[in-house]
């Protein structure tokens, strides 16, 4: 595969699209469904079931996370911080990250080469 392909797995052009509707929380698991993949922008529907998360790592990207629903616990660097629906972090790109579902929710990650 080429490194300028994209891949539109979940977005149809001049489409709407419900973020909060298309991907289910799973008991006990993390869900993920691509919308978008390209060299420089990946768009990523995650859904996480309560106590669920995603250990320490970084990415060669910035990486916005938007909530969809429920409660996040995100770790950038050493500090921590507690987002709900309705709010947006970037994580920026080489710093380490980790993600723990204080609830049942659902994001939106946007990672971004700029």
């Amino acid at each position: 595969m080429s490194g300028n392909v994209t891949l539109d797995q979940g977005l149809k052009s001049a489409t709407p699209f419900d973020l909060t509707n298309d991907i289910q929380v799973n008991p006990d698991a993390i869900v993920s469904k691509t919308l978008r993949k390209s060299e420089r922008l990946n768009l990523t529907l995650f859904a996480f079931d309560k106590g669920q998360g995603l250990s320490g790592h970084s990415s060669p990207m910035d990486a916005y996370v938007q909530i969809l629903s429920g409660k996040m616990e995100i770790t950038i660097g050493t500090e921590k911080f507690t987002l709900e629906a309705g709010q947006i972090i970037l994580m920026p790109a080489k710093v380490d990250h980790a993600l723990d579902a204080v609830a049942a929710s659902k994001m939106l990650l946007t990672m971004v080469q700029v």
